[in-house]
């Protein structure tokens, strides 16, 4: 348990600008938009 504790506390921090687009709603809902765009036409070109 201890090594996986060592782990933890030796687990990189994100930035200030990390922690800023995932509060920001504006960069989230065009991650989200993009993340479906790529779902629907990987969708479209499959085989099926």
């Amino acid at each position: 348990m201890d090594n996986a504790a060592a782990d933890i506390h030796s687990s990189p921090l994100p930035t200030a600008q990390t922690l800023s687009r995932r509060n920001h709603i504006v960069y989230q809902l065009w991650r989200f938009v993009a993340l479906n765009v790529r779902f629907v036409t990987m969708i479209f070109k499959g085989n099926h």
